[in-house]
């Protein structure tokens, strides 16, 4: 049974159902008109910007009091001109190119009919999010240009911060002449109105998870509602035997040091024991300079005495976390093929990366390894969507279906066939004994 049959809507599942009206006002609207209501939210954000500040300084004083880490309470502060910044941001989706109605492909058939299939709005996204009230307005914003109402599921942590930022946005996108339904908070703050979220099948098209691996793992496992993958990032430095070693070092530092917090971060080095002696004193270097402690195996324990690099013994723990944090794992392997083999044990598949000179080594590794982005000398940091190109993302989906790797306007559209013809009528099916058999 989905949630349509529900006679007595909670108020989840109601916000759902007006999500879903808002979304058919919403398929066939001209770039021009979600365009326009875009730089109104921007405008609206600027001008309205002491009013999110002032809600924001409540959950940043309770996050603040119930002992909450700094870098947390980094992510959650809005300032006037974080704020201003965001508002840029909403600007640069609104010059972006509209994906509804690009024909993905399309032909005429022998007998004349037209066959085209063309880029649709998904309908009714559900994001469900940690404490970034700034996704509240990229995910709006996003989900706006390409044709989608979005319900809002942040953390109870920001909960002030978003209900005054979704009020601009539904005030604005109103006053611009579409839904307000458009974009709306779910109601609630406890775990509750998650499930209600997650089972809201039929009502929201596809939720999409952003924020640490506890909570993607509980709204995989648990929705009823298709969900897209959004990636825990356990990322792979693969230093090969033919390398290039200020370039290695320089890629693992950016790669490992640059933002520790992100999923893009590398969280294992391995090292070619061909190229091992070379270089691990300046990757143990580099990395003790940048503060980093290295968790590591015997070679690289062996390899660090005498080095002011902090290595501790690597676990199996160590081999599949996502640290988040200035520590790496890194382990001395005897091939190209020992690498992708503890790649493949281990990698969450968000981005793995080699650095070598060598063009076959480089193509083997591009082949064998299975991940949303292979990068070949160049940074792990370097997958995301706005590094991409596209101007923004919703997230670096590590999953196959739908989408892979970072997420823009295009990758929230799904695809129909429009099939024109001039009274063209089809001869009789083709069955097979007992009347059941292929549709041709």
């Amino acid at each position: 049974m989905t949630s349509e049959s529900t006679s007595a809507d909670s108020p989840v599942l109601a916000a759902a159902r007006r999500a879903r009206e808002a979304s058919a006002a919403l398929a066939p609207l001209p770039r021009r008109a979600k365009d326009a209501a875009l730089l109104a939210v921007a405008d609206a954000l600027e001008a309205r910007a002491g009013e999110v500040v002032a809600a924001n300084a409540e959950d940043v004083e309770r996050a603040r009091a119930a002992g909450t880490a700094e870098s947390v309470i980094d992510r959650l502060t809005l300032t006037g001109e974080r704020i201003a910044a965001i508002a840029s941001d909403v600007r640069d989706v609104a010059g972006l190119p509209d994906p509804v109605g690009e024909v993905v492909r399309g032909y005429t058939l022998p007998n004349g009919l037209d066959v085209r299939q063309v880029r649709v709005p998904l309908g009714v996204v559900g994001i469900i999010y940690e404490a970034r009230p700034n996704v509240t307005v990229d995910a709006a914003a996003l989900c706006l240009k390409s044709g989608n109402a979005v319900l809002l599921r942040g953390s109870a942590s920001a909960y002030r911060s978003n209900t005054a930022l979704v009020a601009v946005l539904r005030d604005a996108v109103a006053a611009a002449g579409l839904p307000a339904d458009a974009v709306q908070l779910v109601p609630g703050e406890s775990r509750e109105s998650v499930q209600e979220l997650m089972r809201a099948r039929g009502l929201v098209d596809v939720l999409i998870p952003r924020g640490g691996a506890s909570l993607i793992r509980t709204v995989v496992e648990g929705s009823t509602v298709p969900v897209i993958e959004t990636g825990t990032g356990n990322c792979h430095v693969y230093v090969d035997a033919e390398t290039d070693l200020a370039m290695a070092v320089g890629i693992l530092l950016n790669s490992k040091a640059q933002r520790v917090s992100v999923c893009n971060a590398a969280e294992t080095l391995l090292v070619h024991q061909d190229v091992a002696d070379a270089f691990l004193p300046l990757a143990l270097a580099a990395l003790a300079e940048a503060g980093v402690t290295v968790h590591g195996d015997e070679a690289v324990l062996k390899a660090s005495e005498g080095s002011a690099a902090t290595v501790v013994p690597a676990t199996d723990e160590d081999w599949g976390a996502e640290y988040l944090s200035y520590d790496i794992a890194a382990a001395v392997v005897p091939s190209l093929d020992a690498a992708v083999a503890h790649i493949r044990r281990w990698s969450s598949g968000h981005t793995e990366a080699i650095v070598t000179t060598s063009q076959g080594a480089a193509r083997r590794f591009t082949q064998l390894v299975d991940a949303a982005t292979v990068a070949v000398n160049a940074s792990t940091r370097f997958t995301d969507g706005g590094e991409f190109g596209f101007g923004a993302e919703i997230g670096i989906s590590t999953q196959k279906l739908h989408s892979r790797g970072p997420m823009g306007l295009p990758e929230l559209t799904s695809t129909k066939y429009i099939v024109t013809g001039d009274g063209h009528v089809r001869g009789e099916a083709t069955q097979t004994v007992g009347g059941a058999g292929p549709s041709r």
